[in-house]
């Protein structure tokens, strides 16, 4: 059971942090975008876990167990780097806006570093069109975390049910914890990847 509601707790943890967001941004959360963005996340997690599943009755056990503990431990590193990637642009461009030059054409990248970009509309209530959005751009680590995950034998529809399940508590907490995450000067997506890569070691390893 531990290894359908780890992952679950794991991918959820984005969802707390742009939970957080949006409440201290004053955007409004309907629970039908809510809804969206949990089913989302849950669906691309267990379809990626079944698709997982079924390759490893192709390959060995223990090749399965290795190529999925090195995706993970990589999504846990990348999801770290990208965390002080957005920690130094912010603390460079106040702006957030990065001019990069190239070939001696200027490209100017605009970087929302929070989540709350996905209000496109600016109405201070995330729509589900837009919320459907935002679980699409952040489904990819879902995505990658079951394939890393389908060869410890895991039931991707209790897999599923969990990470939905967690989601909509992390969407709550969020909008609770509110202000007090949000005004912190650090980006936290971080302690994401350190969680990712210590699941990944345990379930290797147990």
């Amino acid at each position: 059971m531990a290894n359908e509601i780890i992952p679950a707790v794991i991918i959820s943890f984005d969802t707390f942090l742009f939970a957080a967001a949006y409440r201290s941004g004053g955007i409004k959360i309907p629970l039908l975008s809510a809804f969206v963005i949990n089913f989302i996340c849950a669906a691309v997690f267990g379809i990626s876990i079944y698709f997982s599943s079924f390759a490893g009755s192709f390959v060995s056990v223990g090749f399965c167990r290795l190529t999925g503990t090195v995706i993970m431990v990589a999504i846990g590193i990348l999801t770290m780097v990208k965390s002080l990637v957005r920690n130094a642009v912010s603390r460079l461009n106040d702006e957030k806006k990065v001019s990069v030059k190239m070939g001696g054409l200027n490209f100017v990248i605009k970087l929302y570093l929070d989540d709350t970009a996905a209000d496109t509309d600016h109405s201070k209530i995330l729509s589900p069109h837009e919320a459907a959005a935002l679980a699409l751009s952040g489904s990819l680590d879902s995505a990658a975390t079951g394939m890393g995950c389908g060869s410890s034998g895991i039931n991707p529809v209790i897999s599923a049910l969990f990470t939905f399940i967690a989601g909509c508590a992390a969407v709550a907490l969020g909008t609770l914890a509110g202000k007090k995450i949000s005004s912190l000067e650090h980006d936290l997506s971080w302690l994401g990847g350190v969680m990712l890569i210590i699941f990944a070691v345990w379930s290797y390893i147990s």
